[in-house]
């Protein structure tokens, strides 16, 4: 209890910048700029109770200390990361404001036609546009028409394929269905040399995929089935179903079905399969409904690895996500596959809704959705999404992190946020303003920053004589009290040249302590500093004791 009650107080302290009270709104809005969502599943509990706070406030509904934690108690670690900016994107409102621009950007693009061979799809309207995306740590972000239904169509195929690796295993699914791109539309009667579709993104292939998954079950036990998993891929948001597009596409798909008795010819479904049952199957997999914010989550859960972010559950083992991927990188994009991996080098996969499902590995999940398509199928607006995402961003497989520096990488925080936290260290340890100190280390900065002369914020307050300020550095920060400016000096000497008599004694025992107890674990971390996270900053009462 004592443990948690230090990092509520911490993150109290961060948030209300030294003020006594916040209001619920004021710690939402706060929360929204880290990228969560008041609707997030890991954050029900916290939100329960402040609506219920807002529900029974006569007006604003504040919060001091004591209420605080009783609100954020059960969430503490998730917030802590959260406002330590230590999510995957750190600068989450920058990083959204520059989507936001690509998003209009793409806005403008008027070429491209709805698709109205399945009669159900070409009553969407044309201007209809919308962008979600969803990090690996659940940070969420949506523009346009984002809560509008679709269906996933061709979307579903990776998800299908997934599934089957899941439960079957890549060498039985590959029994059936082969790896390589086909350099054919997607709906074309054709196989490869050993008589197999060429990849489980094309028609034939996922028609085949669709008659491995559940066999023996019922029609209604195989889609309920299909249904759950989706529903865990997208977190529990909006999964639907509709009927008039899964009718259309029964009573149009002639092409389909010409696949299906080709397949059938070739003997390319295994002993027992009803092709018919398995065509049926597809064409409900394809009219299963989402929306651009649901997409995105199932998007991200395939970029983490098959853990879906927002609920912490794993749904796809290691080796279904890593063969999915590899499979829409090069088939994803119809007869368009190959100039994708070139342009944009990320896994994706289209529908003739208009839908794109991009995956950024380990990094996000994307659903970009506009009804109008290009020639080959895709949608116009979500191509020229996707080709500005990564001429911004360094997210194509293959840019080089290290040495190239003309697009953003949203995983660092910019050179002037550094300089800002320098001002601001030594700012409050001037001034011994331990508040400030708190609020710092627990928003991860490093709290052995050096200015242009190399003195650390523990040669200032230790020089000031600032007592408590140089037990927080030492006992909860844990600061090396070895370093020298670029005149030679420790903490310890300038606190002698100054005569703070208080501040030598601590730090002559906090020396010795950290040279037998501390040394050894600062040398292992990366280039000898060290940034003070959510576990170290439980302890802060024990630390705080320790001088």
């Amino acid at each position: 209890k004592g443990t948690l009650t230090g990092l509520e107080d911490l993150l109290f302290y961060t948030i209300t910048q030294g003020e006594e009270k916040i209001s619920v709104a004021r710690f939402i809005s706060a929360l929204k700029s880290t990228g969560l969502m008041t609707s997030d599943p890991r954050l029900r509990d916290c939100m329960h109770k402040l609506h219920q706070a807002v529900y029974e406030s006569a007006g604003t509904a504040m919060m001091d200390q004591e209420l605080f934690r009783t609100y954020v108690g059960s969430n503490i670690v998730l917030l802590t990361q959260a406002f330590q900016r230590r999510f995957i994107i750190p600068d989450f409102m920058t990083f959204t404001s520059n989507i936001d621009q690509l998003y209009y950007n793409a806005q403008t693009m008027q070429e491209g036609k709805v698709a109205d061979y399945i009669p159900q799809l070409a009553k969407f309207s044309p201007d209809l546009w919308g962008v979600s995306l969803c990090t690996v740590d659940g940070q969420r972000h949506s523009v346009g028409d984002t809560q509008v239904p679709f269906c996933l169509q061709s979307c579903v195929k990776p998800l299908e394929y997934a599934l089957a690796i899941n439960e079957l295993g890549t060498k039985n699914v590959h029994k059936y269905v082969g790896k390589e791109p086909s350099g054919l539309k997607f709906n074309k009667l054709s196989l490869n040399e050993d008589d197999q579709p060429h990849n489980p993104m094309v028609n034939a292939g996922a028609i085949v995929i669709s008659s491995l998954l559940k066999p023996g079950f019922k029609k209604a036990e195989k889609f309920d089935y299909m249904m759950d998993y989706v529903k865990r891929m997208a977190g529990g948001e909006y999964v639907g179903f509709s009927n008039a597009t899964f009718q259309s596409e029964k009573e149009t798909g002639y092409r389909n079905f010409a696949i299906g008795y080709y397949l059938k010819e070739k003997k390319c479904f295994p002993s027992g399969a009803d092709m018919i049952a398995a065509l049926d199957f597809y064409f409900q997999l394809c009219s299963i409904e989402v929306t651009c914010e649901s997409g995105s989550v199932m998007a991200a859960t395939l970029a983490n690895g098959g853990i879906c972010p927002i609920t912490g559950e794993r749904v796809l083992s290691a080796e279904a996500v890593r063969n999915t991927l590899s499979l829409m990188h090069s088939c994803g994009m119809y007869d368009f596959s190959g100039q994708f991996a070139f342009h944009v080098g990320l896994p994706a996969k289209s529908g003739i809704s208009g839908a794109v499902l991009l995956v950024v590995p380990n990094i996000m999940g994307v659903m970009c959705w506009s009804p109008p398509l290009d020639r080959v199928g895709n949608s116009v607006r979500g191509i020229q999404f996707c080709q500005e995402l990564v001429s911004v961003f360094n997210f194509h497989n293959y840019d080089n992190l290290r040495h190239f520096a003309k697009k953003l990488d949203p995983r660092r925080q910019a050179g002037h946020e550094r300089n800002k936290s320098v001002i601001e260290l030594m700012f409050a340890a001037y001034s011994g303003d331990v508040s400030a100190l708190r609020r710092l280390a627990l928003s991860a900065v490093d709290m052995e920053l050096r200015d242009y002369d190399s003195r650390s914020a523990l040669h200032v307050t230790a020089a000031e004589g600032h007592l408590e300020a140089v037990k927080f550095l030492t006992g909860t920060c844990r600061v090396n009290p070895h370093v020298k400016d670029r005149w030679g000096n420790t903490p310890l000497d300038d606190a002698m040249q100054f005569g703070q008599e208080s501040v030598i004694e601590v730090l002559k025992e906090y020396q010795s302590i950290y040279s037998h107890t501390l040394m050894p674990q600062i040398n292992s971390q990366a280039n000898g500093g060290y940034a003070l996270d959510a576990d170290d900053l439980k302890n802060m009462e024990t630390l705080e004791g320790f001088v």
